[in-house]
């Protein structure tokens, strides 16, 4: 496995571990996995190996609007750091190869609860569940994988240890050196509501893989999917004789956040952050402390020409209604010069009408509004001061009557308008601009992803020159373009082992999946020298 994820992320081509296709893990597994998951419902997480008098939890299903009623250990900081340093001391003496091992063989024990995970995710983010068994299952296991080859291979750079010798006439200076890669101390990674898993594994197993202990602080109102991460990755680490509290769950409640205090803590020496912009501004801010981050941006799309508009409108239709627009990649922002604006928002407009209004594609495509701040956000989206082309309305969830949905909402609105379209609108809201001209479209596109960050940018165009043009400036600013995608490849997608997910260079986030330095910074190379005699 190491060596096929270390050839992978190096060659850049298709490569998964995990099969995206449920029926790759048999029949029985997607029933099992929901037995699995009712079976936690209405009672204490009791799979971690970690224990306190205080138990608390307050998920609610998007589905069916009922709390989950799951309680989950609540820790005080300093004693899940303390845990987290004595745990560390015989962990980063390993070899990296046997840190490597213990954490693929963890990979492959989470694989056995895929299916619960993602019945856990979609009853706690409002992902479809499709979405929730690639996201959080294979998906997630194939990112945490590339993050684990990343780290095995950065970690054997250089030799551990050698014979160095320097000629010097008739004698020489003979010194034995050592190379020692040295963790920075106790990792936090602060997940997120929307992808508890996709987004936290990364870090996690970059922490781990580079020998430092990692505190997995969730979002209160989605712990579970994670919660059964973590407990996995205890119980393998203490089959393998390592002390299980390498890895534990820092869960706090809406009432009392830990988020700050763990922050903050002294001996907290990485941080991996996903959310929004004004927290991950305050975690980047942080003295001390090696942070990385994905925080919030703005997608943009630049059409220009297209080869058949009803394939564009209808791909891009699905990228804006996949997940109700809850995705850090999905677009929001649709640059469209005047000569074709009328004929491209009107077919913008039928496809996601046609989509959403699908009793076959409708629901499952846009899941369920995982808040009740993203709910409002999308019924407010009339009175953002733009034009309404179509209303977002609840749509009808045949299996949960009770599902919290909303169709996405298009407006439309000029160029000079940065006022309304110059800021993330998280959820099922899409602003068509109107531009004077493709070149107008570009400069906008690119401005909005240097001052407020873009982690994605799709373009159609039928012209070299001006595909050549719309990577050179966005790429300027850090941001990855999709050209002409139609079919079924969408912007939202990035694939591990081959597109790296932010760049680090824009507002969007300051750290890449995967790139060296998501693991470089994670340790330091020390060296020392003995004299010979």
């Amino acid at each position: 496995m190491l060596d096929n994820a270390v050839k992978a992320s190096h060659d850049r081509t298709f490569y998964a571990q995990y099969p995206e296709h449920p029926k790759a893990y048999g029949e029985e597994a997607p029933q099992s996995g929901e037995v699995a998951f009712k079976a936690m419902l209405g009672r204490p997480f009791d799979r971690l190996l970690q224990d306190t008098d205080n138990w608390q939890g307050e998920e609610v299903s998007p589905y069916t609007m009922e709390p989950l009623a799951i309680s989950y250990p609540i820790i005080p900081p300093d004693a899940l750091v303390m845990a987290a340093q004595s745990a560390a001391k015989a962990w980063a003496k390993l070899p990296v190869t046997e840190r490597a091992a213990i954490l693929t063989e963890s990979l492959e024990a989470i694989k056995q609860h895929f299916f619960e995970i993602a019945y856990a995710t979609m009853h706690t983010t409002g992902q479809s569940f499709m979405m929730s068994f690639q996201a959080s299952g294979p998906h997630a296991n194939d990112r945490a994988l590339e993050a684990i080859a990343m780290g095995y291979r950065e970690l054997q750079r250089y030799p551990e240890q050698l014979t160095w010798e320097k000629p010097m006439g008739k004698s020489s200076i003979v010194l034995d050196k050592q190379f020692k890669a040295i963790p920075k101390g106790v990792g936090l990674v602060i997940g997120c509501s929307t992808f508890p898993v996709w987004n936290s594994l990364p870090g996690i197993y970059a922490d781990l893989v580079t020998g430092n202990p990692v505190l997995v602080k969730p979002h209160p109102r989605a712990v579970l999917p994670i919660a059964i991460v973590v407990a996995a990755i205890q119980q393998v680490l203490k089959a393998n004789g390592q002390d299980p509290l390498l890895c534990q769950l820092a869960a706090d409640t809406s009432e009392h956040l830990n988020t700050k205090a763990l922050c903050e803590h002294p001996d907290v020496a990485l941080i991996d952050y996903t959310g929004g912009s004004a927290f991950g501004n305050y975690v980047e801010q942080l003295p001390g402390k090696t942070v990385f981050t994905e925080k919030a941006g703005v997608n943009s799309v630049i059409i220009d020409s297209a080869k058949d508009m009803d394939a564009v409108a209808q791909n891009l239709a699905f990228s804006v209604s996949l997940y109700s627009g809850q995705m850090c990649t999905a677009p929001q922002n649709f640059f469209i010069p005047e000569r074709i604006y009328d004929e491209v928002a009107n077919k913008v407009r039928d496809a996601v009408a046609a989509l959403v209004s699908n009793p076959k594609m409708g629901a499952g495509t846009l899941g369920a509004l995982q808040s009740d701040v993203t709910f409002n956000r999308a019924l407010d989206a009339r009175s953002l001061g733009a034009e309404v082309l179509l209303g977002g309305a609840p749509v009808t969830n045949e299996e949960f009557a009770k599902a919290r949905t909303c169709s996405p909402t298009i407006l439309e609105t000029t160029a000079d308008a940065q006022e309304v379209y110059g800021r993330e609108l998280f959820g099922p809201i899409i602003l068509l601009v109107r531009t004077k001209d493709t070149a107008e479209s570009i400069r906008l596109a690119r401005e909005m992803a240097r001052k407020h960050g873009a982690i994605t940018c799709a373009a159609y165009t039928t012209d070299p020159a001006v595909q050549a043009e719309i990577a050179e400036e966005m790429n300027s600013v850090f941001t990855p373009v999709s050209f002409n995608f139609t079919g079924f490849i969408w912007v939202n997608q990035h694939a591990a082992f081959s597109d790296f997910h932010v760049t680090g260079g824009n507002p969007a986030g300051n750290a890449s999946f995967t790139n060296p330095e998501f693991v470089l910074r994670r340790f330091v190379w020390v060296g020392n020298r003995v004299q010979v005699s």
